[in-house]
Formats: C-alpha cells, sequence, structure tokens
C-alpha cells in the first residue's frame, strides 16, 4: 500500500502523517462506545464465571459460538435481558459473533504467511 497524507503533505513536511485509507478505529469505537460497552459486560461476565480468555481454547469453539449466538437470537424474541447475567441477550449475541470471528480469522491466518498491516 502507498501511504499518503490526507492534506496532501509531503512526508518529509512537517505535520505529515501517512495515513491516509487506513483503518478507523474511531468509527467503531467513538459511535457505539455504549454498545461495546454491554460487550465488554458480556466478556467480564464471561471471564469471571469462567477465566480470562478461555473460550480461545474450547473444543469446536466456532460451531459452539455461533450456537450460543443463536440461542441467544432466539431469547430476545422473549426479553431483553438475559435471566443469569441482567444484559442484553443482544449483547451476549454480538460477544458470540465476536468469538466466532476471531477464531475463524485464527483458522484462516493459519493457513497463510503473517504479514503486519496494523500500522
Amino acid at each position: 500500500m502507498n501511504e499518503v497524507d490526507p492534506t496532501g503533505r509531503n512526508p518529509s513536511e512537517a505535520g505529515a502523517k501517512l495515513d491516509a485509507g487506513k483503518v478507523r478505529p474511531d468509527l467503531v469505537f467513538d459511535a457505539m462506545a455504549l454498545a461495546l460497552l454491554e460487550v465488554c459486560k458480556v466478556a467480564t461476565m464471561g471471564a469471571t464465571k469462567y477465566s480470562d480468555n478461555g473460550w480461545y481454547t474450547v473444543p469446536n469453539g466456532i460451531n459452539r459460538y455461533r450456537a450460543a449466538g443463536d440461542r441467544h437470537r432466539l431469547y430476545r424474541a422473549r426479553t431483553f435481558l438475559d435471566p443469569e447475567s441482567k444484559l442484553p441477550h443482544l449483547a451476549h449475541q454480538a460477544w458470540n459473533v465476536l468469538a466466532e470471528l476471531q477464531l475463524v480469522i485464527d483458522a484462516c491466518n493459519e493457513m497463510k504467511p503473517k504479514v503486519d498491516e496494523h500500522e
């Protein structure tokens, strides 16, 4: 990727920042902060109930987290809050989808060469 300054500055010019076209986490963190906080509460509850990041080593995790997310999706039709955690079923669903996505990404990355694009 050819890095450029979004204001057209030369890379050696004062005030230049070569970040045009890079990922913008602020579009999620700033606009969806309250939703992310609810997902973080689900993660914290899970870590307290089980262990920190123990979800990552659950056998057949991709399918099991998909099923758990689907269960919370179904429960949402009945009630907004999960009775155990008192958190929104939708936040539980989102956490499970993120866990599934992370496991899928990691499985795909194990099959290809590593390239660092996180600058």
